[in-house]
């Protein structure tokens, strides 16, 4: 295979505005995402938190270049200078999956139902050029597999989607995500119809990357002990807005901002 390992990845959001037209005419703009700025650096996990519909799905969704169609974007994303609103989706598809990696809520979203799993990961190697042919490619995906947590690799990359458990196709999913050895990595809710002890297992997974590779994690969760488990900052997310930023051990112990104060509270258990 070609050289891959991860080049450290450093991610810079500022004044990152989406903003949707609803109907024509008169039609209401809405601000999804109004004016964010943040910066995830290499081997850092950056945890944005927030209610159902306030924007940080849409967040990540932008800087991964798929805002939506009807989305107007505006401000900067940069990803180690490289500034990627600006980039032609040829180029887009080029960073996503190389250097960027996603790993979706839904690792159905993220999986062909009609293809075996280790032909998925060969596809992706082939596809951004880390394997040098398909025979090379395929003797990569084992390991993969194993990296992704998953046991019986060989049996796994035989299996079509519908064969595995629920926590099985997720990290599959993020095996996809890792195949490139992207510097930077954008999981969206990803545990959340997982339970507990395989979530405890992937959130394991991702603190891993960070320490051994270096990896940037941009992790969008509602979910304040996934938050609390890998986070290094934490970022509030209300209506568009980011209303609280920190260390995660501080905002989510004693925050100082009234909403953030209200998520943790109402988490179970509350404030520890």
């Amino acid at each position: 295979m070609t050289d891959n390992a991860p080049a450290p990845e450093h991610l810079t959001l500022e004044d990152l505005t989406v903003t949707h037209h609803t109907g024509t005419g008169t039609g209401r703009v809405v601000r999804a995402v109004d004016g964010v700025s943040l910066t995830v650096a290499p081997g850092e996990a950056l945890v944005v938190v927030g209610e159902s519909g306030s924007g940080k799905s849409t967040l990540a969704r932008t800087v991964l270049g798929l805002p939506g169609r009807t989305a107007r974007v505006s401000g900067s994303v940069r990803l180690s200078g490289t500034e990627l609103l600006t980039l032609d989706d040829r180029a887009l598809s080029r960073v996503r999956g190389r250097r960027i990696g996603y790993v979706p809520q839904d690792p159905d979203a993220a999986l062909d139902p009609l293809r075996r799993i280790g032909a998925q990961v060969v596809e992706v190697l082939l596809r951004h050029r880390i394997a040098t042919g398909r025979r090379e490619a395929r003797r990569a995906v084992p390991a993969l597999l194993e990296a992704a947590g998953l046991t019986a690799p060989d049996r796994i990359a035989r299996s079509h989607p519908h064969q595995l458990s629920g926590g099985q196709r997720q990290r599959a999913a993020v095996a996809l995500a890792l195949a490139c050895a992207p510097g930077l990595l954008i999981a969206d809710e990803p545990t959340t119809a997982l339970d507990a002890l395989v979530r405890a297992q992937v959130l394991d997974l991702f603190a891993g990357l960070l320490t051994t590779r270096s990896t940037a994690l941009l992790l969008v969760t509602h979910d304040l002990g996934a938050a609390r488990r890998i986070g290094d900052r934490v970022a509030v997310m209300r209506a568009g807005r980011i209303v609280a930023e920190g260390p995660a051990d501080r905002l989510l112990t004693a925050p100082d901002h009234p909403y953030a104060a209200a998520l943790v509270a109402a988490r179970p258990g509350g404030p520890r």
